[in-house]
């Protein structure tokens, strides 16, 4: 004979746990979709590229596909925004870096974002500096030959990724640390300020040094500083604008993985774990070492006393050199 009252206590026991399960927040069995990180430059840059080694890693980590979406424009702001307002469910991400954390919002009247407060920074990836470099045709060998032509000719025009970018915010600030009459010539990215730079059709141009070391070894584009405090392992003959008694323009850009405020913790753990594994495989090493990328794996309390350090000095910099888009 059926027991009533045994079959009737299973049957509740069974629904308990399926109204558990179901009463579960949806991060319990994050990611069971794909997540999405967004690059806030256009395709082919250091950004991008480190997005999708990254992307690649995550991927194989996380057992859900990680795609990579480029939104660029108004100094990384239009990205930034994007993930500012996105859901925070762990599947909208940013690979976060200098441009629309410390620059872009200050450039702007009115900020689309609180850079500290407005996302979860998750992990810090690494840092390149910049690149003051001259077109072979110009003629330009030294940074000192670039000063003095500069000031000879009463301006220099350089170009960037676009404005807003790292290197359009470094030309303003050497301009106003040197006197210099920089003109700024925007690109959509660094591929076609490349193109120019070759031609000859700027003489100048300033970005992330990783995009450009290929360049500089065939010959067709000259490295003239570096914007770091040591020089790089990628060109090591290339002197620091420290050596060239220019500190104040030292700026590098870092990379790191962000996504909206308030993420789940357990989210944010996952990520960072993912991301620190990734960055200590000796494959991972080496590419980012190709790239002038110096990977250095963090908690998430670093990386986020990292971004506050790096708002509360480039913000005001940004600010009192005058530079709005």
């Amino acid at each position: 004979m059926t027991n009533f009252r045994s079959t009737r206590r299973t049957a509740l026991q069974f629904l308990a746990a399926g109204a558990a399960v179901a009463a579960l927040p949806a991060f319990a069995q994050w990611p069971d979709k794909a997540i999405k990180i967004i690059v806030t430059f256009p395709p082919g840059g250091s950004s991008d590229v480190l997005a999708r080694l990254m992307a690649e890693q995550l991927t194989k980590k996380l057992g859900q596909p990680v795609v990579v979406d480029n939104k660029p424009g108004a100094g990384g702001t239009i990205g930034g925004a994007q993930v500012a307002s996105a859901a925070p469910d762990g599947y909208t991400l940013m690979l976060s870096n200098t441009t629309p954390i410390a620059l872009g919002p200050f450039t702007l009247e009115k900020q689309p974002y609180d850079p500290v407060t407005g996302f979860s920074h998750i992990t810090y990836l690494g840092a390149a500096p910049l690149v003051i470099m001259a077109s072979k045709p110009s003629g330009i060998k030294t940074y000192a030959e670039f000063e003095a032509v500069a000031r000879k000719e009463g301006h220099m025009d350089f170009g960037s990724g676009g404005p807003g970018s790292i290197g359009h915010i470094h030309g303003e600030l050497l301009k106003k640390t040197t006197g210099i009459n920089m003109v700024h010539v925007p690109y959509r990215g660094g591929a076609p300020m490349t193109t120019d730079l070759i031609a000859n059709t700027i003489p100048v141009g300033i970005d992330v040094l990783t995009s450009y070391v290929a360049f500089f070894k065939s010959g067709q584009l000259v490295p003239l500083a570096v914007t770091s405090m040591q020089r790089s392992p990628l060109m090591p003959d290339v002197p620091t604008i420290v050596e060239l008694k220019q500190p104040k323009l030292v700026l590098e850009n870092f990379f790191g993985l962000s996504g909206p405020a308030k993420l789940p913790a357990d989210v944010v753990a996952r990520l960072n774990t993912a991301c620190n594994e990734a960055l200590v495989m000796p494959e991972i090493q080496r590419k980012l070492t190709e790239l002038g990328i110096v990977a250095k794996p963090e908690t998430v309390a670093m990386f986020n006393d990292f971004v506050k350090e790096q708002v509360s000095v480039l913000g005001p910099a940004v600010k009192g050199a005058g530079i709005k888009l």
